[in-house]
């Protein structure tokens, strides 16, 4: 690190998840508690000292858990001094608690979120949050692959050699999920790219085994300073810098491919200045892998490569556990677990356990700095996290 910056004082203590699967025998707001419960165990944090939460989305396009009259200072019997409500999961809420705990807001911040029981009969054949109540998206039946497909299909016209390439990247970040015990789609694969490419068609240009889950699911993180975290039991897991670009609300206007295809560039920037690294520098990235081609998108707009060039990137360099840039390494939203608004913490749980070095077979070797990334171009709006080792 070549400067210091507020947010190196600030770490990641506890991370915690329940079951990932396609059904859980719970509602959103249990399983949420419940991943708390095991964040707070892991940091070693008794939830009195919590005096910070980011739990909730009440903003433009989010939801709310019911019943209604639930609260999460009620439900932990605490009086908090900080509420993170803006975007509460994964990389803004880190962020949002990293900038809180360093103007001394507050001290510990618990994020958590996750959907359990929602997905029924009575919900439909998708998710609530693939397909949002919007006046252009909901009324027509479309849904947010196909917001993404349209990007990708004015990639694809640009950059014909792509197409293979996204079916490796597809079959590759499978294939890590189905060697992962805990994934949703554990023991599915191996898969080739030809098998993805056959594999029946979704939404053009993608095939079914190109595009993320929707399953239940909880995820949370704690987060102190680092004056805190040394006397904690667990292994802090440092902040070394982050950003986001927060373009439209997404899902309403259809993103434009010259708009969004580099979304993300400018906050990596910001993000790799405030930690003293280039890209190069990382030993792994948990990208928001919702489709093949948006994989290759966050290559090029993360700065590993040219416009045009992350396909060749991606098979040039290997993007699997062993390769020059490990990808995913929990088999990721294609593989892994995609929990709606909750599915973005997972990223950074993995991340943490990379660092920490408790990957186990996925375990990435020498892995002491690494990259998060959620939502992309159909989502018109992207963030970034880098994480490292404190040691």
């Amino acid at each position: 690190m070549t400067r210091h910056h507020p947010f190196h004082d600030v770490a990641v203590v506890g991370v915690g998840m329940t079951p990932q699967a396609k059904r859980l025998d719970m509602n959103s707001l249990t399983a949420s508690v419940r991943a708390a419960k095991l964040a707070l165990a892991d940091a070693g944090i008794d939830h009195s000292e919590v005096d910070g939460i980011c739990a909730r989305w009440p903003g433009p396009g989010g939801t709310v858990f019911q019943p209604g009259s639930a609260d999460w200072a009620g439900l932990l019997g605490i009086q908090v001094r900080w509420i993170g409500d803006t975007y509460p999961q994964g990389v803004p809420a880190v962020l949002d608690a990293a900038a809180a705990i360093a103007t001394g807001q507050c001290h510990t911040v618990l994020i958590t979120g996750g959907q359990a029981g929602v997905m029924n009969a009575e919900a439909g054949r998708v998710a609530s949050y693939t397909r949002p109540a919007n006046e252009f998206v909901e009324p027509f039946g479309s849904f947010t692959t196909a917001q993404f497909a349209l990007v990708a299909q004015r990639y694809l016209h640009e950059y014909p050699h792509a197409r293979e390439a996204m079916a490796e990247v597809a079959a590759t970040i499978r294939n890590t999920g189905s060697a992962n015990p805990d994934a949703v789609m554990e023991g599915r694969g191996p898969y080739t790219a030809e098998d993805v490419l056959a594999a029946p068609p979704l939404v053009d240009p993608f095939t079914r085994l190109e595009v993320c889950l929707a399953n239940e699911g909880a995820a949370a993180l704690v987060v102190t300073s680092m004056e805190r975290a040394r006397d904690l039991p667990s292994t802090p897991v440092r902040i070394l810098g982050g950003g986001a670009e927060w373009m439209r609300q997404q899902y309403v206007d259809p993103p434009r491919y010259d708009d969004v295809w580099m979304i993300g560039a400018d906050a990596s920037q910001r993000a790799y200045a405030s930690a003293g690294i280039h890209p190069h520098d990382l030993d792994f990235v948990q990208l928001y892998d919702v489709n093949s081609a948006e994989v290759l998108r966050q290559y090029e707009a993360l700065g590993f490569c040219k416009q045009g060039d992350g396909g060749p990137f991606a098979l040039d360099t290997g993007i699997g556990i062993t390769g020059g840039l490990p990808t995913c390494t929990d088999g990721g939203v294609l593989s892994f677990s995609h929990i709606g608004w909750g599915a973005p913490t997972l990223k950074i749980i993995e991340a943490v356990r990379q660092i920490r070095g408790d990957g186990g077979d996925r375990q990435v070797q020498g892995a002491r700095t690494g990259l998060v990334a959620g939502a992309g171009s159909g989502a018109q709006y992207y963030n970034v996290l880098v994480l490292g080792s404190s040691s």
